[in-house]
C-alpha cells in the first residue's frame, strides 16, 4: 500500500505539497479539544470558537474578511487550520452520510 506523501506527490506540484504540509502542521498547533470546553468539540486553541462553525461560515460562501470580523479573536491562519482539520477529516475520519437513492 502506497504511503499518504507518495498518493499526494501524484496529484500535486512540489510547492502545493510545502504549503499542504505547513497547513497541517498549523492545524495540529491551532486546534484544541477540550471534553470542558464546548462539549469537547474542536475549538480554535484559547477561543470557543468551534472548527465547524468557521467550515460552515466558508461553506455558505461568506468572506474571510467577514469571518474575521465577526469572530475577531480569529486570525487568517486559524480559518486556514479550520479547512485543514476539516480536510485531514474527509481523508482519516469517518462520516455518516445519507444514502443517495439516485445513480
Amino acid at each position: 500500500m502506497r504511503s499518504e506523501t507518495e498518493m499526494l506527490h501524484k496529484y500535486y506540484r512540489t510547492d502545493e505539497l510545502l504549503r499542504y504540509d505547513k497547513a497541517m502542521q498549523s492545524w495540529r498547533e491551532r486546534i484544541s479539544v477540550n471534553p470542558a470546553v464546548c462539549h469537547g468539540h474542536a475549538c480554535i486553541r484559547g477561543t470557543r470558537i468551534i472548527v465547524s462553525v468557521i467550515v460552515d461560515n466558508v461553506a455558505a460562501g461568506i468572506s474571510r474578511q467577514e469571518i474575521l470580523k465577526s469572530y475577531p479573536a480569529l486570525s487568517e491562519g486559524d480559518i486556514e487550520a479550520a479547512l485543514s482539520y476539516a480536510a485531514e477529516l474527509t481523508r482519516e475520519g469517518t462520516v455518516t452520510l445519507p444514502l443517495e437513492s439516485r445513480a
